[in-house]
């Protein structure tokens, strides 16, 4: 049986409308992680039907606007490798991209709804606000409250016009008839049906900035820029009957809903926030942020460590399954694969233990000569100087071992850098009586050899070991506990291959003289 979603997705293509879907941040400061959910999955149902995607910065809000915000947005989805076809930094025949730029615009539907008393202004101050709370308990500014209040419907023309000459600040609000119906007809929902008693008369417009709120701007610029669908988060699904009705008054097609769920604490009680990512240890930004008034850094996914495909791969998989068991998917099976109709309607919980699974299982899929050249430039903040090659001999050896790239250097330090020290568990586990005699014979068994590769190395002290009847674990332990200066690393003959000859009797040598 074909779902509400595959139904009415059926029904758009049958009128041949193009797929253009937006994401439409606010540049209040860093993105949040299920800003970037959301904003690819619009990218995937766009690229899946051949649409178009755009970025729109909803800066109507000048209160709350932080300086750097939007470069921040166009950085984390170049990183992410989540293009754009139209936005502020790229253009497009819609232009301009900010709302903010866009004021004239507005203003012109402002004054339509106006005109048809689907709205009105409303000159009350803070005061008479904060009164009304404090005398109606849950005070609403709706059908049952507005005509106590000081608007243009309770206000004779000449009031009104007073107050206009006069340059009294005023908002415009739209008028919301009680007890009807609205229907908003979700992909993911399916049939959502508010009474709108329960909404209040938003207000629209700021005569103060002469800037429109969210909510008018959003509905103006989706039906200017021909926005198909809007893929949006859970948390806007409350405004969704008020948009419904605006598209109505403006004589409007609406276009098609869809609020995906919301991502939830690791334990999966409340929606995700910073300070989990600060409990926890995990960030819940893109990119590093750096607040521009405090100065406090907020840690991101990109300098954490963590590879642009693994993040996207891990977001794509927090509200939506490709129906089988398919976890490891890179961005063009993704968009094969991607559907609305198999978003869950239940949160997501954000389990971080499962992004770091990722990262490590696309570290492992990448090149080793890639994550050596990332490696490289740890490598250069310790000091160290390697060629590419050697480096990438030893990525070959470690990587399975690590979750990110900058764990390589614990697990490979000595490959670099002789031990100065040996660990005392080790030690006192491994280091026997005779250890020191058996390591200088085999110090001079590896010292006549000719062929130091790890196959012949190997070859011939195991067959040293059993000619001298040496236990086999002992010597290989000691041997380790010598080059690495404990009890880690890949393969023995694999680091001996790569130390050399000179570095692995250094090694044994002050091993011997160290630990006798």
């Amino acid at each position: 049986m074909r779902t509400f979603a595959e139904i009415s997705i059926n029904r758009w293509f049958m009128s041949q409308r193009k797929v253009r879907v937006r994401f439409a941040p606010s540049p209040t400061g860093p993105l949040h992680i299920g800003g970037v959910r959301t904003a690819l999955y619009n990218y995937l149902f766009a690229k899946k039907y051949d649409g178009e995607f755009l970025l729109r910065i909803e800066d109507t809000d000048s209160q709350r606007f932080v300086p750097g915000a939007e470069e921040y947005i166009v950085e984390t989805f170049n990183w992410l490798g989540i293009s754009f076809d139209e936005g502020p930094h790229l253009g497009g025949k819609y232009a301009p991209y900010r709302q903010s730029e866009r004021k004239d615009i507005y203003k012109k539907y402002v004054d339509e709804l106006c005109e048809k008393r689907l709205a009105y202004l409303a000159f009350d101050t803070p005061e008479q606000l904060a009164a009304k709370r404090v005398e109606i308990a849950n005070f609403q500014y709706d059908a049952s409250t507005r005509m106590s209040m000081t608007n243009s419907l309770t206000c004779s023309p000449e009031e009104i016009k007073k107050y206009i000459d006069d340059g009294i600040p005023y908002v415009v609000r739209i008028k919301i008839e009680p007890d009807e119906d609205v229907v908003v007809n979700d992909l993911i929902r399916g049939k959502v049906v508010i009474n709108s008693s329960v909404l209040d008369d938003k207000v629209l417009y700021k005569s103060a900035d002469g800037l429109p709120t969210y909510h008018l701007a959003n509905i103006v610029d989706d039906h200017l820029m021909e926005i198909s669908h809007v893929i949006r988060g859970e948390e806007w699904l409350p405004s969704a009957p008020l948009h419904v009705l605006l598209y109505r008054y403006l004589n409007w097609n609406a276009p098609q809903f869809a609020h995906l769920p919301l991502l939830l604490k690791p334990e999966g009680n409340g929606k995700l926030s910073k300070r989990d990512g600060d409990r926890l240890g995990f960030p819940v930004f893109p990119l590093e942020w750096k607040d521009p008034k405090t100065g406090e850094i907020s840690s991101g996914y990109r300098e954490t460590g963590y590879l642009p495909e693994a993040v996207v791969n891990f977001l794509a998989l927090l509200g939506w399954n490709p129906g089988n068991d398919q976890e490891i998917m890179n961005m063009n099976e993704l968009t094969e694969l991607f559907s609305i109709e198999k978003c869950s309607k239940s949160g997501a919980k954000f389990d971080y233990k499962k992004g770091e699974w990722f990262n490590h299982q696309y570290i492992q899929l990448k090149p080793d000569e890639e994550i050596a050249k990332m490696f490289l430039l740890i490598l250069e903040e310790n000091s160290i100087s390697s060629s590419l090659d050697n480096v990438i001999k030893i990525v070959g050896l470690v990587k399975e071992r690590v979750n990110f790239v900058k764990e390589l250097w614990g697990q490979s330090s000595f490959f670099f850098v002789a031990p100065v020290t040996y660990d005392e568990k080790t030690v006192s586990k491994r280091w026997k009586p005779e250890s020191a005699i058996q390591l200088t014979e085999l110090g001079d068994v590896l010292a006549k050899m000719d062929d130091f590769s790890a196959h012949s190395t190997e070859e011939i002290v195991k067959s040293w070991i059993e000619e001298k009847q040496y236990h086999l674990g002992n010597i290989m332990n000691v041997f380790r506990l010598a080059l690495v200066g404990e009890s880690k690393g890949p393969h023995i003959f694999d680091i001996t291959e790569i130390l050399g000859k000179k570095e692995v009797l250094d090694r044994l040598k002050k091993a011997i003289e160290t630990l006798k």
